[in-house]
């Protein structure tokens, strides 16, 4: 890179203010570029910007939707898909743009994401009604793509561990797996006989209502929860169209709601959440365990940064319960590529005690995690290796 070209970039990076330091002239594209940083990212008044550095362009998207509908497009032909969507994120926030979201016009200029899906969410209830088809839309083009990337390997890594985990060595003559019988005993192999004297026998147990697996999720709808609810939706409609895996998800804050019979389509499942309000993990809890038919079969993950508004002895005392009867319980501090959030470290502790691994968990991984638990693996050992492979 040229020195001219560096000089550009800080000029692109510092704004207006460093032009005369920098000497750099900018082109008519990066001019354009310019302009679009200035209208989000320059403060405005006359006490100057940021850190006491002296007043910069006094230009902003203001509450013109022309203006907004102009600078989506500009960002759009100036930058690539992923500063696009960062550049939104920060206007909604810093800007306090949601008015945009709002108008079908200007929504369906919007680069789509999971985090706008998830600012969407958030505003389902104020939304008007001549809005909401083209959320939908915008909503259901992130949610597809999500369905893509992760539905084939989320089924094969449940399928996978669900066969490894209802084989048996004592099956019924008519259950017998007889090529995994083979595999298995091929050191008994007699010459002279051309043949293999089983001396263990591999099958597949039955399972009651030909289900090897329950289900439950449970997620907070705390806003600080948004992308992890756009995640979970999708993996819950997923492992719903299994048909040995009987899926059920719950949304709740004060009050939980049954999502299960929306899993056929998980825009309908987000549309169904509404982010926002207290939390009673308790009570949610609760409910799930009421649900619960074959503990030993049963895995219920529990999404939540854990800031609990309830009881929290009485929910400590409840997923005891819970995994002394047998259940896999797992607490997810979060879903999404972000990371964990600021999360309730006492409780998450609490519950580790318990033998409740609680983590945060990336959607690529989601399936690796769900394999683990279907196997009765260690899920708290997976975690712990999963952070060290990522640090």
């Amino acid at each position: 890179m040229s020195g001219s070209e560096r000089d550009q970039r800080w000029r692109l990076l510092l704004g207006e203010p460093a032009e005369e330091a920098l000497d750099a002239g900018l082109s008519a594209e990066q001019q354009g570029m310019d302009r679009a940083l200035a209208a989000l990212y320059e403060e405005e008044g006359p006490g100057g910007g940021r850190d006491g550095r002296p007043q910069q362009r006094s230009g902003s998207l203001g509450a013109s939707a022309p203006r907004v509908a102009r600078w989506l497009g500009d960002i759009r032909t100036y930058f690539p898909t992923s500063v696009v969507q960062v550049m939104q994120r920060d206007a909604v926030e810093r800007l306090n743009l949601t008015s945009m979201l709002l108008e079908p016009e200007l929504l369906s200029s919007i680069q789509p994401d999971v985090h706008l899906v998830g600012t969407l969410v958030g505003l389902n209830q104020v939304m008007p009604e001549t809005t909401r088809s083209t959320a939908r839309a915008v909503v259901r083009s992130v949610v597809d793509e999500i369905e893509r990337r992760v539905a084939e390997r989320t089924r094969s890594a449940v399928s996978g561990a669900l066969n490894r985990a209802s084989r048996t060595r004592r099956p019924r003559w008519s259950d017998v797996d007889l090529g995994a019988t083979i595999g298995r005993n091929l050191d008994h192999y007699l010459p002279e006989h051309k043949t293999v004297v089983p001396q263990r026998l591999v099958g597949r147990a039955r399972s009651s209502r030909g289900l090897a697996a329950e289900m439950i999720v449970a997620i907070d709808q705390s806003g600080s929860m948004a992308e992890s609810i756009v995640y979970a939706s999708v993996f819950a409609a997923v492992l719903a169209s299994m048909r040995t895996v009987k899926t059920s998800l719950f949304a709740f804050d004060t009050a939980v709601v049954d999502l299960s019979d929306r899993l056929a389509d998980p825009v309908e499942v987000l549309f169904g959440c509404q982010l926002g309000g207290g939390t009673d993990i308790n009570r949610a809890v609760g409910y799930c365990a009421s649900l619960v038919e074959r503990p030993s079969e049963t895995i219920f993950v529990l999404i939540s940064d854990l800031y609990e508004g309830g009881v929290a002895d009485e929910l400590l005392r409840r997923v005891n319960e819970l995994v002394g009867a047998g259940v896999r319980v797992i607490s997810l501090l979060a879903l999404s590529d972000a990371g964990a959030p600021a999360y309730d470290h006492e409780l998450a502790a609490a519950l580790v005690e318990l033998g409740v691994p609680s983590f945060a968990c990336t959607p690529d991984a989601f399936p690796d995690l769900l394999a683990v638990a279907i196997a009765g693996g260690d899920v708290g050992q997976w975690a712990a290796a999963q952070q060290d492979r990522g640090r």
